[in-house]
């Protein structure tokens, strides 16, 4: 066959044929013949000569064209699928030849063994190099794409193709090798990953779910391996999951898109299930997604804001999408580390890297990684323990937070790795006696942790113990008696060091006192230890004579240098710390001991505690203020040295007074002495809190007094109200203050000072109990009632339960999302026996709606009242409350709906001229109305009635005053109601644009794909139908406000700009059509109005519109410079030039709307400009009067004239009027 290119064109052609009716007619031995083949078309290739090939007469080119086209549109056997398209490679094909022969390659795939597709594609790649790049890489994508869409359907084998009914592993493994291949193929050809990289691209314009798949991101993830195309691929995969989270979010959001969008797979999930696929040996794709989850938690981590707090709980929308972008990127992560054990090192590394190097961003994200990684294995980590020390040394410079979080994170891990615990010890030892008061308190924190955390032996069981410790933990903790033993000495060494900190400042010695009482509960073989370490200091502070007064010397509290005074010892948080240890150890460990019989030694110092307290007790109600010499004369100012001793030193008093109320109330089990002895205690405390107050709102400044935490407990809190709420007065609004301040430490920090207030189960127990008291006063007595027995100062004390439940409600969804059924049901007081039964049929949506028409009810008492009775601080409240309250309830659910025409009924027959409160009921009425359906016929509703308040901007015009809500009058008209409506009008703009641009993606994929595209368009009729729809109803909506005479402001600054994104949506829809029309034939009818209504209801309108804003602006400006206050009139200038400055951009939005219009127009062959005015206010006039005028203008009025007229080279007009200021 050396010499075929000398046989002759026939003798070719003829033996050519031979061959391709063999392939068609399966008639082939072995294939081993099929080799000759290229040869022989490569000999014809070359012939000039005409040849007579079936009927005509063809040059050898085109008869190789033709018998390629014939082999290719014949049947190929299975088995000789490989070797004819690897035959091709050797033979030189036109572009158009390498296109039949990818199609018939891909399209061979479904017949297939799953076993038989890589060395295919292998040689398909190897043909891609000659053309039709993109075929290969789409028809490839696409057909894996699809098997795992069906392999993930479980498929049922009888009716699927035989190559899908395949084991998991085994198509996992296919599918890696074809990725393997294609990386291979892209670093040899870049062509190839450049066209894959766009293809993927070009498919998420519309919609990012389009063509990304498990096996095209795991391909992409591959991709990243290679230096040039990383960072495009990355970046590519980053904005696809944010993209995916915002679309997610906009259709949560939104009843309207629900209805026409389905639900699909998102990216996120996509990635994951790469993640579990990986463990099939596709060790190319961990790489890629390590890098991508770090780049994730990077990007979309929390933020710092100004006052150096994170944000990192508030759940406000915007940053719901990166908030799960950043949750994903931990999850993929930890994943991964799951999974694969060569990356586990590297991720270790890079998170420890993290939280070292970041100090002073955010990093709780890192922290939590972590801690999820160190629980999942804390014995597969010791081989990396080296990193773990390493962090270690770091400590001393890291913020106190990061360095509890930190150690609490890796804590398993010490319990596993003595040598890890050593070198933790030697850090903290140094940095206890380091320079910066913040490394000592890190030591402090970390030697608290240890203690907690290794049980002596003979401590009580963990069943009180507030963390949960994971499995693999447990096990870890086995090592029975030696080790409980080990434990003790370590631990008594510890509590040496700690003692040495009672001599240092007095935030270090406070995080001890804060400590104790959590290692005590934990750890309570060290309860005599740290018993006698407390007593042995309070010995210091306290006057042991029983007649002497006070019980406790200040002045030794109080450290002076020079004329600097500081708080050396918190003996407030001292005593606080005692009494609740002392309680703790009476409540569980003496009534174990009873049995026993114990050494007197052990027991003395409770009884000594026991005593000293109780001495104080008695001492400090008989003391007056004058005995620490804290009376009214005193002097209080901050600038004074005495002034700043006095503060500190009433501080100290009043803390006291809180420490021994609430030990008083432990012990006195409701004897009647007892409370005496408290409310005396309250006396002294209520004394010099006034006098504090009156001296700081005489001094006019804030003291410390608003910042200054309550030291009772939350528990002690909800006792104290469920026993007090049955009278009325000074103590009850103290108790509900404190409970106040705790619930906003939780909403603020999520979690709570004193005991306990780490343990979120405690907390929701306690949470609870107050808010079942504060709902029962609060109903049970109402403001009204309260209020007109007597006038008191500050609020009521119905109104600060309103705003404590108020606040717990927001909390509790905050924090408590999966405990909100538990939470409801500890409200729901009314039934306790057959609770058990009933409970699992009443459903979250029921027990909400059973509290809603609760504050319902107190709400429209509210309303019924006279205007000037209108308490609108308790009506704000209300409706927050009833906000929050309705985010519990199932949009699908009756109750929903009765709370939304509730709502509706409430706007349209109550009228109160308080903006705030119109604002707070309008926000809910939409935020209901938007999860039932679109808001857009409310909006219409609403603007009419702006539009009847307001008056016409035509002074001639008498407006017909609709009056659909009450709530809308004069007061509230404009500004609150009008920029409401407009912000709601806005959001239904960004969905309708949401929806165009994901039909303009669809319309691109199908030309692309180029099938028949007329049958295409048809899912789409009823999307197009609802964006037609929704901007007919807003053009209505905005018709009305065009007209609206509005003040200047900030009204009509927002209705130009959303004007603006109006015509800009508009603009979009035209372009829509002007892609489709050809395909579709025409434009539908609707749209056809749509445009009609634009030209007749809008547009003109929008140029008086224009006129009446400049013209109110030029008289404005006159009256300014006749009263010739230059403040005045600069002030003027400044918001005239502000609100014109939208005025070039709407007419051109308007302009662009109508060009567009033309070209459809020109498209369709249907005159769609037959309804568009050219506008009047465009044209240039000389105003002879107002020439005049300018020509008098001083110089500089000329200089701002040049500036303004540059606005928009074609925007003559608003540039004109700018200049006739």
């Amino acid at each position: 066959m050396l010499e075929a290119h000398h046989f002759p064109g026939p003798l070719l052609v003829e033996l050519a044929n031979e061959f391709i009716s063999a392939v068609r007619e399966g008639s082939l031995v072995n294939g081993k013949s099929l080799e000759l083949l290229p040869i022989i078309l490569t000999a014809l290739a070359t012939k000039k000569e005409n040849l007579a090939y079936g009927k005509g007469v063809l040059s050898g080119e085109e008869c190789k064209k033709q018998l390629i086209n014939t082999l290719c549109s014949g049947r190929w056997d299975q088995q000789y699928v490989i070797q004819l398209t690897s035959m091709f490679k050797d033979v030189p094909l036109t572009a158009e030849e390498v296109e039949f022969v990818v199609e018939k390659a891909l399209s061979m795939f479904s017949k297939m063994n799953l076993q038989e597709i890589p060395p295919l594609v292998y040689q398909l790649l190897v043909l891609s190099s000659k053309g039709s790049r993109k075929s290969v890489l789409e028809g490839i994508i696409a057909f894996f794409s699809a098997l795992d869409k069906q392999h993930n359907e479980e498929q049922s084998g009888d009716e699927l193709l035989d190559v899908v009914t395949v084991p998991s592993g085994e198509l996992r493994h296919v599918e890696g090798t074809i990725i393997l291949h294609i990386v291979f193929a892209i670093k040899l050809d870049y062509e190839l990953g450049r066209e894959l990289v766009k293809h993927l691209k070009v498919g998420q314009q519309g919609d990012s779910n389009n063509n990304l798949s498990p096996f095209s991101i795991a391909l992409l993830l591959s991709v990243t391996r290679i230096q040039r195309f990383q960072d495009q691929v990355l970046d590519l995969l980053k904005t696809s999951v944010v993209k995916s989270f915002k679309d997610l979010q906009l259709l949560q959001g939104s009843k309207f898109l629900q209805n026409l969008v389905p639900h699909r797979s998102y990216v996120s999930t996509m990635i994951l299930e790469v993640v579990k696929n990986s463990v099939h040996s596709w060790d190319h794709v961990t790489q890629g997604l390590v890098e991508l989850g770090f780049i994730l938690m990077d990007s979309y981590g929390p933020k710092k804001v100004l006052d150096g707090k994170t944000i990192e709980t508030s759940p406000s929308l915007s940053r719901m999408p990166n908030q799960h972008a950043c949750k994903l990127g931990a999850n993929i992560l930890l994943e991964t580390f799951k999974i694969h054990e060569m990356i586990r090192q590297e991720i270790l590394e890079q998170v420890l890297n993290r939280v070292v190097t970041r100090a002073s961003s955010p990093i709780s994200h890192f922290l939590d990684l972590l801690s999820n990684i160190v629980m999942y294995a804390p014995l597969v980590l010791q081989s990396c323990s080296s990193k773990v020390t390493e962090a270690f040394d770091y400590l001393s410079f890291l913020p106190l937070r990061t360095v509890q979080r930190l150690l609490k994170a890796v804590q398993p891990l010490l319990k596993v790795s003595m040598s890890m615990r050593d070198c933790l010890i030697l850090v903290l030892r140094k940095a206890m006696f380091a320079n910066q008061l913040d490394a000592r308190k890190s030591a402090v924190a970390g030697f608290l942790l240890l203690l907690k955390n290794f049980k002596v032996l003979g401590s009580l069981s963990s069943s009180q113990c507030s963390q949960s410790l994971s499995v693999s933990q447990v096990h870890v903790d086995v090592h029975s008696h030696y080790n409980s033993v080990a434990n003790e000495t370590f631990c008594l060494e510890i509590m040496d060091s700690l003692r040495r900190c009672l001599s240092q400042q007095a935030d270090v010695r406070l995080m001890l006192y804060e400590g104790f009482y959590d290692v005590l509960r934990r750890n309570s073989q060290l309860a005599n230890s740290v018993m006698q370490t407390l007593l042995s200091q309070l010995k210091q502070f306290y006057e042991p004579k029983p007649d002497l007064l006070p019980p406790l010397k200040l002045e030794a509290c109080i450290l002076t240098q020079g004329d600097k005074i500081s708080l050396q010892e918190p003996l407030d948080y001292l005593l606080c710390c005692i009494q609740h240890c002392l309680a703790w150890y009476k409540n569980t460990v003496i009534p174990l001991q009873q049995g026993e019989e114990e050494e007197e030694e052990e027991e003395a110092f409770y009884k000594d505690l026991d005593d000293i307290l109780e001495s104080i007790t008695n001492r400090m109600i008989k003391s007056e203020l004058e005995d620490f010499e804290l009376d009214k004369s005193a002097d209080f100012s901050q600038s004074t040295s005495i002034g700043i001793k006095n503060n500190i030193c009433a501080f100290l008093v009043m803390g006291v007074c809180e420490v021994l109320i609430e030990y008083n109330f432990s012990i006195s089990s409701f004897s009647k002495n007892r409370f005496e002895d408290i409310l005396s205690l309250f006396m002294c405390y209520k004394k010099l809190s006034d006098i504090l107050n009156e001296k700081a709102g005489k001094a006019k400044t804030k003291t410390a007094n608003k910042t200054n935490d309550s030291l009772l407990s939350m528990k002690f809190v909800s006792s104290l109200l469920t026993a007090l709420f049955r009278s009325s007065n000074e103590f009850m609004r103290y108790a509900v203050n404190v409970a106040l301040q705790k619930v906003q430490q939780l909403k603020e920090t999520g979690h709570v000072s004193g005991p306990d207030g780490q343990n979120p189960d405690k907390i929701f127990q306690n949470l609870c109990d107050i808010t079942r008291v504060l709902l029962w006063r609060y109903t049970s007595i109402p403001t009204s009632v309260e209020e007109s027995g007597k006038k008191e100062k500050g609020k009521s004390i119905s109104l600060l339960c309103l705003e404590g439940l108020q606040k717990i409600f927001s909390a509790v969804q905050q924090f408590y999302q999966p405990k909100i059924q538990q939470f409801l049901r500890a409200l729901d007081v009314t039934d306790k026996e057959g609770e058990e039964r009933e409970d699992a049929d009443v459903s979250v949506t029921q027990r909400t709606a059973f509290q809603i028409r609760q504050f319902q009810r107190s709400l429209l008492n509210l309303l019924s009242s006279q205007e000037e009775d209108f308490n609108s601080k308790e009506a704000l409240l209300l409706v927050t409350v009833l906000t929050s309250l309705s985010k519990l309830l199932e949009p699908s659910s009756p109750q929903f709906v009765q709370m939304l025409s509730w709502t509706s009924k409430i706007c349209k027959e109550n009228s109160r001229e308080d903006a705030l409160f119109c604002k707070s009921l309008m926000n809910l009425l939409f935020s209901l109305h938007v999860s039932y359906k679109s808001p857009v016929i409310l909006l219409r509703d609403l603007s009419q009635d702006i539009h009847g308040h307001l008056g016409d901007i035509d002074q001639d015009v008498e407006v017909e005053k609709t009056n659909h809500f009450a709530i809308v009058n004069l007061r509230t008209a404009a500004p609150t109601v009008c920029l409401l409506v407009l912000s709601q009008a806005e959001k239904v703009l960004e969905e309708v644009d949401w929806l165009i641009t994901k039909l303009k993606g669809q319309v691109s994929q199908e030309t692309l794909s180029e099938e028949a595209s007329s049958q295409a368009t048809l899912p789409n009729q009823p999307v197009e139908k609802a964006i037609i729809m929704q901007l007919g109803t807003l053009l209505t909506f905005f018709h009305e406000l065009v007209q609206t005479a509005l003040p200047s402001g900030s009204c009509v600054d927002t209705l130009l700009k959303d004007l603006c994104k109006m015509y800009t949506t508009l603009t979009a829809l035209v372009r829509y059509y002007l892609q489709v029309c050809q395909s579709s034939g025409g434009i539908p009818k609707n749209m056809e109005k749509l445009v009609k209504l634009s030209g007749s209801h809008l547009t003109p309108l929008c140029y008086s519109f224009i006129s009446y804003v400049q013209n109110k602006s030029k008289s404005l400006n006159y009256t300014g410079e006749k009263k010739e206050k230059p403040a005045a009139v600069a002030t003027a200038m400044a918001r005239v030039l502000r609100e014109t400055k939208p005025i070039p951009n709407l007419i051109f939005a308007i302009e662009q709307y109508e060009k567009f219009l033309i070209h459809l127009s020109k498209k369709s062959k249907v005159n769609l400009m037959q309804h568009m005015k050219l506008s009047t206010s465009r044209d240039f006039k000389i105003k002879g009067n107002i020439l005049d005028m300018v020509l008098r203008e001083d110089g500089e009025d000329e200089n701002e004239e040049g500036t303004a007229s540059e606005h928009g080279g074609q925007n003559k007009e608003p540039a004109k009027k700018k200049r006739k200021k």
